[in-house]
């Protein structure tokens, strides 16, 4: 089976009609005819990753984000640039390639990426969870035991709170990667993966620092872009088992890159 023939197997068997006009779930590099020896499932194809899949016998890469540090993978500008050489030569001479599924994945239902997420918080996901599940109710805690399980389930080094921790908590929004969603008098705490600290549409950051010193009980836990939808593409490789069963489906997470 060839790299083409993977993707579109797995065009075949997504939820929903398949978006062509997509400029990130395009192929990324190496050469889509390859013949595919073993498939790893990451977040994000950095070198180190790409390393631990050659070692394991995997040379088709489907990620979830970027190859070449920008949002649609172009090359155009770094033709000359040392490092694009180098990782560009690796995959090469390695007979591996490299496909993103970003925007098909988060229109689709489920979407792994929250899925993933929800179980790296340690929360349980609702059935057929979708890019924005919600919000979720647990049993009553302080904000304070939330993070602390937040970070044993997701294993973040570099988990970043705002809030106070003894605050009583118990209604819950969380959102994938930029999908951090907005803070409302209705939620207690937004669990997402990056944000802007100020000058956004609306400053999660400071609304919380202010809650705080009124006394309301407010939180935000960022993960981190690649925490928040790194076991999603773990969900995500299962699922290719369920009609791609010749051919050997491993996660190869990508490295954290915060410390």
């Amino acid at each position: 089976m060839t790299a083409r023939e993977v993707v579109e197997l797995i065009k075949k068997n997504h939820t929903i009609p398949w978006n062509d006009r997509s400029r990130r779930d395009t192929f990324k590099a190496g050469n889509p005819d390859v013949t595919v020896k073993g498939i790893a499932t990451t977040m994000m194809t950095t070198l180190d990753m790409l390393k631990r899949a050659n070692a394991a016998g995997l040379n088709m890469i489907i990620t979830h984000e970027d190859t070449f540090w920008n949002d649609p993978d172009d090359t155009k500008d770094l033709t000359e640039n040392r490092l694009y050489k180098l990782k560009t030569e690796y995959i090469l001479k390695n007979d591996m390639v490299v496909w993103r599924d970003h925007d098909n994945m988060h229109a689709s239902t489920p979407d792994y990426t929250v899925v993933g997420e929800l179980r790296s918080a340690g929360l349980k996901a609702p059935e057929r969870v979708s890019m924005r599940p919600g919000v979720i109710v647990i049993p009553e805690t302080t904000f304070g035991e939330l993070a602390a399980q937040v970070k044993r389930s997701s294993g973040a080094r570099a988990l970043r709170c705002v809030g106070d921790p003894k605050a009583k908590v118990s209604k819950i929004l969380i959102g994938p990667g930029y999908a951090t969603p907005r803070i409302t008098p209705d939620v207690d705490v937004v669990i997402g993966g990056e944000q802007q600290e100020a000058d956004g549409g609306f400053d999660n950051i400071e609304y919380v620092m202010d809650a705080a010193s009124l006394g309301v009980a407010k939180g935000v836990i960022m993960l981190g872009h690649v925490i928040s939808e790194q076991a999603g593409m773990e969900d995500f490789g299962n699922w290719l088992r369920t009609f791609i069963p010749a051919v050997p489906i491993q996660f190869v997470p990508a490295e954290e890159p915060f410390w």
